[in-house]
């Protein structure tokens, strides 16, 4: 007798690494052995009940730099990412516009690699730790409709990397392109044996280097970046799997312009310049996972992990505000020690005649801060010299953690009728110890905590195989992160404790239809938030946030992943959306209810097509639309809409053991002067981050396969 069982559960129920299949096995004395493969799971968009995009990481890579999360993510509809030209401030990343307020970092989504969140307890995230070299799909659920993952609003991106298999590969690779930009990576990848027997393993590791001059004056950058992944089989019901991710980058920062400064040159940084505006960031961290199949209807996961940042930012403040006496310096040294623990069951099994699952957990998060500051200057013959560490100006011991236990089931209540639900109670711990306390700068110590009911669910209606309906329902809870209560508008100190957790309640309805070798998606929907945080003010390096009251998302999404005979590829996705303030936000007496929030496209438009053969020549295309963003609040300063074409082609061959790939793009063809991202709500109105003209990239990669 051989029984095979793969739970068929979408995204939202998926474990973070891999879905366990179940082969149970008759021996002669018809005794049964429980098997769990660690083959990684494979989502289904077609069946999934909620707004997913799966995009593999051979596509990341195609004919791409593999530097950038943002190069091949077109295609996802609903997904906002852009390259701010800035390696000292990360992507600028938004999904359903939350995010989009963000000056660094990823907020209002959850992100993971290989189950371990890049995103910290506070909500505060980063892509720079994402190896496009080893990533084998990058999954992408928009909307707050899983109970498994908690603090955000817009959504997730779950990364998996590769897991080794037979045969053992190695592949070098290398692209030059515009600005003096090269990067370089080794990668290999192999298993002993099948993955079935007790010590059995897998192996996967990757490393990449890479330096750019810059598109922009002062944006010189270098990134080393190291990922592993190293899997062993404990016996027949169980396995090991530990992860190791390094990122070493030290990156200048350019800063925003002006609209005068961008009109009259997009490539300077005079603030870069005068004050050595620049970062360097180290992040070290591991994780351990453990999975085992209990029975055929029941497996356990346990996945801990722990690491550290370490960040050194120097800022664009002047002197002047500096000998205040409360204000915190222009140098920011952080170093965040971050830790976690997540253990699952999951259930399969049937009541009555309704098959259900069930997987149910309990999630606790770390993070302490040691946050220091320093002025940004130092004194030489009487006159300041900027870009050096000054004197001590802020000592602080913040701490933020998160304890969350979760539900979320799965009934098929028919042959066509299935319904997903779930609950989260989302519990999150702020206190800060403030350790520089001075006659004219007192005791800024404080804590808060915050708490929600996370409710989710969704009823799918299978019309054929080929064609799902849906409608679903959840609710999305965002707390301050750290950097958001450190400071306070007009200078005051003391941390930003007024300020509140947002909730969001999202509505939608989706179809999804398997055209032949395709699928075409569709949603809509709308997102109602209160106490909305968003930027106060933006100015010398310093934001403060505010609670906006409510404000109101709807929108449409399209996308459309078709493959034409064996190798023609056609992909599109359209966003609409719009998000507006329902209450009046702005400061004096200019009224803002009404107004378009601002980082928020309200239309975005991709298309790709390509011929992509196994081998020989390959050649693709394709067309980015991006309408007006809005800067600020009074909507008085805005990004024009652009539109932008690329080009890439290249040649595959194989000889025996051996694969090269070489290939050349070019991206913004026609040339076209463009703003790629804003500073929302700059106090100097400095809101313009351009991004390069025409530019040119070369590439190749060379792999033996050990046959």
């Amino acid at each position: 007798m051989k029984i095979s069982r793969a739970a068929k559960a979408p995204l939202w129920l998926l474990p973070a690494v891999f879905s366990p299949c179940f082969i149970a096995s008759a021996s002669a004395a018809d005794e049964q052995t429980m098997v769990v493969t660690a083959t990684p799971g494979t989502v289904s968009e077609l069946d999934t009940p909620a707004a997913v995009s799966v995009v593999s990481g051979e596509d990341l890579r195609h004919a791409a730099p593999r530097v950038n999360l943002s190069e091949n993510l077109g295609s996802v509809p609903g997904l906002q990412i852009q390259n701010r030209q800035n390696y000292a401030q990360d992507l600028q990343l938004s999904m359903r516009g939350f995010g989009s307020r963000s000056t660094y970092g990823v907020r209002g989504i959850r992100m993971y690699v290989d189950g371990i969140p890049a995103t910290m307890p506070d909500g505060q995230g980063y892509t720079s730790n994402f190896d496009l070299n080893s990533i084998d799909s990058v999954e992408v659920l928009r909307g707050p409709f899983s109970a498994l993952y908690g603090n955000a609003s817009g959504g997730v991106i779950d990364v998996k990397t590769e897991t080794g298999a037979q045969p053992p590969k190695i592949e070098a690779g290398t692209w030059y392109g515009s600005y003096g930009s090269v990067r370089y990576g080794l990668k290999a990848t192999g298993a002993t044996g099948d993955g079935t027997q007790a010590g059995d393993v897998d192996y996967s590791v990757s490393t990449t280097r890479f330096t750019t001059h810059g598109y922009r004056d002062h944006s010189g950058a270098r990134k080393n970046l190291a990922n592993a992944k190293l899997g062993v089989r404990l016996d027949d019901a169980s396995k090991l799997t530990l992860i190791f991710n390094s990122v070493d980058i030290k990156a200048n920062d350019p800063g925003g312009l002006s609209r005068d400064e961008w009109k009259e040159n997009p490539r300077q940084s005079p603030r870069g310049d005068q004050y050595n505006t620049r970062k360097s960031t180290k992040q070290t961290q591991a994780g351990l996972r453990y999975d085992r199949a209990l029975s055929e209807n029941d497996d356990i996961s346990v996945m801990a992990y722990a690491g550290e940042r370490e960040t050194v930012q120097y800022q664009s403040i002047p002197r002047a505000p500096q000998l205040n006496p409360t204000h915190p310096g222009g140098v920011i040294d952080l170093t965040r020690h971050y830790q976690g623990i997540d253990s699952r069951w999951t259930h399969r099994g049937d009541l009555g005649d309704v098959p259900f699952s069930f997987t149910t957990g309990l999630n606790y998060e770390n993070l302490i801060e040691k946050r220091k500051g320093y002025e940004n200057f130092s004194m030489v013959n009487g006159a300041p010299v900027f870009g050096e560490k000054g004197s001590l100006r802020r000592d602080e011991r913040n701490l933020m953690w998160n304890v969350d236990p979760y539900l979320q089931t799965s009934w098929q209540l028919t042959d066509k009728l299935s319904l997903d639900a779930g609950v989260r109670y989302s519990n999150i711990w702020f206190d800060s110890n403030d350790h520089y306390v001075t006659a004219r700068n007192g005791d800024d110590s404080g804590e808060a905590n915050y708490h929600k009911w996370l409710p989710a669910g969704s009823l799918k209606y299978a019309v054929t195989d080929a064609w799902n309906v849906y409608v679903s329902a959840g609710r999305g809870f965002e707390t301050p992160t750290i950097n958001e209560l450190s400071y306070r508008a007009g200078g005051i100190n003391g941390l930003n404790l007024d300020l509140k957790p947002s909730t969001s309640d999202t509505v939608e309805i989706g179809s999804k239809t398997r055209i032949g070798n395709g699928l075409l998606t569709a949603a809509l929907f709308q997102t109602d938030t209160d106490n909305e945080i968003v930027t106060d003010t933006s100015s010398g390096g310093r934001t403060t946030y505010k609670n906006a009251g409510k404000t109101r998302r709807q929108g449409v999404e399209l996308g459309l992943d078709q493959q034409f005979g064996d190798a023609w590829k056609l992909k599109a996705a359209w966003t609409y959306l719009n998000a507006t303030y329902r209450t009046d936000v702005c400061n004096g007496d200019v009224n803002c209810n009404g107004n378009r929030m601002p980082g928020i496209a309200r239309n975005m438009v991709y298309a790709s097509m390509g011929y992509e053969p196994e081998t020989g020549w390959y050649a693709g295309g394709d067309v980015r639309y991006m309408s007006s963003i809005m800067a600020d609040d009074e909507n008085t300063a805005k990004a024009p809409s652009y539109t932008t074409v690329g080009l890439n082609t290249g040649y595959k061959v194989k000889k025996g053991n051996w694969m090269l790939d070489v290939f050349g793009r070019v991206d913004n063809l026609f040339d076209r002067d463009y703003v790629g991202s804003v500073i929302v709500n700059e106090g100097n109105g400095r809101y313009y981050e351009p991004t390069p003209g025409r530019n040119y990239g070369v590439g190749a990669a060379v792999t033996y396969s050990f046959e």
